[in-house]
């Protein structure tokens, strides 16, 4: 309550929209909050309705008005867990906005259908929570799907609630795309890093990235496809490699990839901070067995499970329409745990 009083506080000042960005998200982080607080008055409301109706079922001998309210509670309670992990994302950039990359992994066609699903998981997961999402740079398959992709996720907490998405996506079906109807294995890697603002200072060398540009890939219309526009920066001591190619010039899409490669320096800082998270090399392997962190099968049998916490669902094609949320609370809740646990 005290911060939004802060920010009511802040938002009151004739100059706030001199700076656009910085009002944005005061703006942002004011809705954010106001929310929060409407939702848990809504649970204690819920809760106390539920109670009045045990009451009422009890004294009644009413077994369906009790069955319902006990219902209802279950779902609170629900809601309250959700709540309660949206509370503990506290982390240094949990509340920032997110960069999101997929990269295919070995076997060419299937490999590439299986990260353009992945991509269309995780742009439905932000449009249900209302978030909004952005192409950065993108690389189409030779006969479908995509090889890369990289998007940008705005919305408060978009970073936290997304950071344990890194690591390799497996998917065992009957490709479409063999004649023989044969069980296929796929492998994409997804990779997680907060955006930073200006405030976080993050010095690199020029002289240690090399700047590449080329033609873009993707559709974009003749401006596109027939100028070099698009950027590649290469950071040579980490090897970090970041691309756009979504800008109208050469310059917009070069500031965007400076952005991109100071986000990426500056998660490597915190996975350094921070213990029981998988490291960067972790990052790098091999995009194939013994690295993957959730296992999607679609044949013989319908199970989505996540190899870390064990929690699985029959519901493959609601996980693959963005319903992704009990496994993103199931990893941070064993996250924040391991947290509190370490030394």
């Amino acid at each position: 309550m005290y911060r939004l009083e802060e920010i009511n506080s802040l938002t009151a000042d004739a100059n706030l929209w001199n700076n656009p960005e910085q009002a944005q998200k005061l703006m942002a982080e004011r809705t954010y909050l106001e929310d929060s607080v409407k939702g848990c008055r809504d649970l204690e409301q819920g809760v106390k309705d539920a109670e009045d109706l045990i009451e009422l079922g009890e004294a009644e001998g009413d077994d369906e008005i009790v069955a319902e309210a006990e219902a209802s509670l279950a779902d609170l309670q629900k809601q309250a867990q959700k709540q309660t992990l949206n509370a503990l994302l506290s982390g240094e950039a949990d509340s920032n906005d997110t960069y999101l990359e997929i990269h295919a992994g070995a076997g060419g066609t299937e490999a590439q259908d299986w990260s353009e699903m992945l991509l269309r998981m995780y742009m439905r997961w932000a449009e249900k929570h209302d978030f909004k999402v952005e192409y950065l740079e993108a690389s189409e398959g030779e006969e479908a799907g995509i090889k890369s992709s990289i998007i940008k996720i705005s919305g408060h907490n978009a970073y936290g609630w997304l950071k344990t998405e890194s690591g390799v996506h497996r998917l065992v079906r009957i490709s479409p795309y063999d004649a023989n109807a044969r069980r296929h294995t796929s492998f994409s890697s997804v990779w997680v890093y907060p955006v930073i603002d200006d405030s976080i200072k993050i010095d690199i060398n020029p002289a240690d990235c090399k700047i590449d540009t080329y033609r873009s890939s993707g559709a974009g219309g003749q401006h596109v496809n027939k100028t070099e526009s698009a950027v590649r920066i290469t950071h040579i001591p980490t090897g970090v490699v970041v691309s756009c190619q979504t800008q109208r010039s050469q310059f917009q899409n070069k500031d965007v990839a400076w952005s991109m490669l100071r986000a990426r320096l500056y998660e490597i800082e915190l996975k350094k901070k921070e213990e029981k998270i998988q490291s960067q090399e972790d990052a790098k392997a091999d995009i194939g067995w013994g690295h993957q962190i959730r296992s999607y099968v679609l044949q013989p049998y319908q199970m989505v499970k996540d190899l870390r916490t064990e929690v699985e669902t029959s519901d493959t094609k609601g996980v693959l329409d963005g319903d992704i949320d009990l496994f993103l609370e199931a990893s941070l809740a064993a996250r924040i745990k391991g947290n509190e646990d370490a030394p």
